[in-house]
């Protein structure tokens, strides 16, 4: 297996762990904040644990490690985000809104990059809203997750974009340790004022959700973040999206088995899923010729 296969089966094996994330933001009882907060508490010692361990972790100069921490803050702000939309609305609804990074990354790529936006692609992008309208009159309830799984996705693309600059100037590896205690620094800065409005919210997880915070943190955080990372040296920012583009897919079906969530979304949303699908995927297909899959 050579470099370039390896990196897409490290990427492939992300997505599907990735998959996961919502399904145990709905089973976890902590209210966003506290989740996400434990999630980066317990993958940051693990990060630090296995790379001190194997002298993984390299030094990074003062203006890259901020820079880095900086994009860390967006991560932070982008899984606040995606917890707060699986808890306004489910799941499904949360990893569906993902889907919609890939085409949000065709016009903030170019942006970063200095290449031409093609309008094109804007205009296929604008085909996903009849399938967003057809989502919402699901329930009308779960507006509210769905404009906030849309600021997630919209923080998704443009992380993305600058993790695969930061990974041409440092390992990444230095970047996942530093991007995740960024995401620790922000939340903890956010906690005091988040208990003084709602000083009676559970803190410390109870026996389960302390297990499934394990998980979540673990093999759903630290392998996948490490694999994705690794991944862009050798794939295209556009070709990480475009398998990216899966997430949804695994998200759902792990819903159906283990929060038996398709009791309680009717053809109307699965229809509205088909229609985003099939924008993101025709978009990959139509710019084929544009974006080299490496």
């Amino acid at each position: 297996m050579n470099t370039v296969q390896k990196s897409f089966v490290q990427i492939h094996i992300a997505v599907l762990l990735w998959g996961f994330t919502a399904v145990l933001g709905k089973l976890i009882t902590l209210s966003t904040l506290q989740l996400v907060w434990w999630r980066v508490l317990l993958t940051s010692f693990s990060l630090s644990f296995l790379l001190k361990k194997f002298s993984r972790i390299k030094k990074v100069d003062k203006q890259t490690k901020i820079r880095i921490i900086g994009i860390g803050f967006l991560v932070g702000l982008h899984w606040l985000c995606f917890y707060g939309s699986v808890k306004l609305s489910n799941s499904s609804i949360a990893v569906v809104c993902m889907a919609t990074v890939s085409l949000m990354t065709s016009i903030i790529e170019p942006l970063f990059f200095k290449k031409k936006i093609q309008w094109k692609e804007i205009l296929l992008g604008l085909l996903i809203l009849p399938g967003m309208l057809l989502i919402v009159n699901t329930n009308l309830n779960w507006i509210s997750g769905i404009v906030v799984g849309l600021i997630g996705a919209f923080l998704a693309a443009i992380f993305s974009v600058l993790n695969k600059k930061a990974v041409t100037t440092a390992d990444p590896l230095s970047v996942t340790y530093l991007e995740i205690n960024g995401v620790l620094i922000l939340t903890t800065l956010i906690l005091p004022f988040y208990y003084y409005f709602f000083p009676t919210e559970q803190f410390i997880p109870d026996g389960k959700d302390f297990v499934f915070l394990l998980v979540l943190a673990l093999a759903c955080t630290s392998l996948p973040f490490l694999l994705s990372m690794m991944s862009l040296r050798h794939i295209s920012t556009f070709s990480s999206n475009f398998i990216l583009n899966l997430e949804p897919v695994y998200g759902i079906l792990l819903a159906w088995l283990i929060l038996n969530e398709n009791k309680e979304l009717s053809p109307q949303f699965y229809w509205g899923v088909l229609l985003i699908m099939g924008v993101v995927f025709g978009y990959s297909f139509l710019t084929r010729n544009r974006n080299s899959l490496k």
